[in-house]
């Protein structure tokens, strides 16, 4: 589905070649795996660039920008909006709070509950790496021209709509209504 040294025209040719006449839908698989390959490319380029500076991965950055947009959070809440699971938020927020950029709390009514915000240093942090960042989001898109680029987040927004409104209908169709099965590492199992 996604090649990464190869251009994305050559891998949809490459795939029209193989399955032939197959029933497939191949600009819906295109679209998808550029979508895929464009999030990666994105993700790469600011790793390498703006990020690796202040020494932050993508997820660390989204964490910071979370709390930083939205102020104090619980930590699930701070997961959701990231878009990552609470065992990766829990990892991340340590090593924020390490580098004293996060505090983290008991919340005030649920002690099982916990409360993300950003620290002083935290805050300085954001405020420095944000403009840099917002500069490669212009160096990213600059192919587009501003109507452009509305469209294009128009889209996509649309693509997320679909997925976070009927995404879990679907699911349960596919799978007859089971839950999936266990996420797996590719690894076969040991014995």
């Amino acid at each position: 589905m996604v090649s990464g040294h190869r251009s994305s025209g050559d891998t949809e040719k490459a795939v029209r070649a193989k399955l032939g006449d197959a029933p497939v839908r191949h600009e819906q698989m295109a679209a998808v795996a550029n979508i895929y390959r464009a999030a990666a490319a994105v993700r790469q380029h600011f790793e390498n660039s703006v990020l690796r500076g202040v020494e932050l991965t993508w997820t660390s950055f989204v964490v910071l920008w979370v709390v930083w947009i939205w102020g104090e959070m619980e930590t699930r809440r701070v997961a959701e909006e990231a878009g990552i699971s609470k065992g990766t938020l829990t990892g991340v927020a340590r090593t924020l709070q390490g580098r004293g950029l996060m505090a983290r709390s008991a919340h005030p009514t649920d002690g099982r509950l916990a409360l993300l915000a950003l620290t002083p240093e935290g805050e300085a942090l954001m405020t420095d790496v944000f403009p840099q960042f917002n500069a490669e989001e212009g160096f990213v898109t600059g192919p587009l021209n501003d109507d452009e680029v509305l469209r294009l987040a128009d889209l996509l927004r649309r693509i997320v709509v679909q997925v976070e409104t009927c995404g879990e209908e679907r699911r349960l169709e596919l799978l007859d209504g089971q839950d999936p099965h266990p996420r797996r590492s590719g690894r076969r199992p040991k014995g």
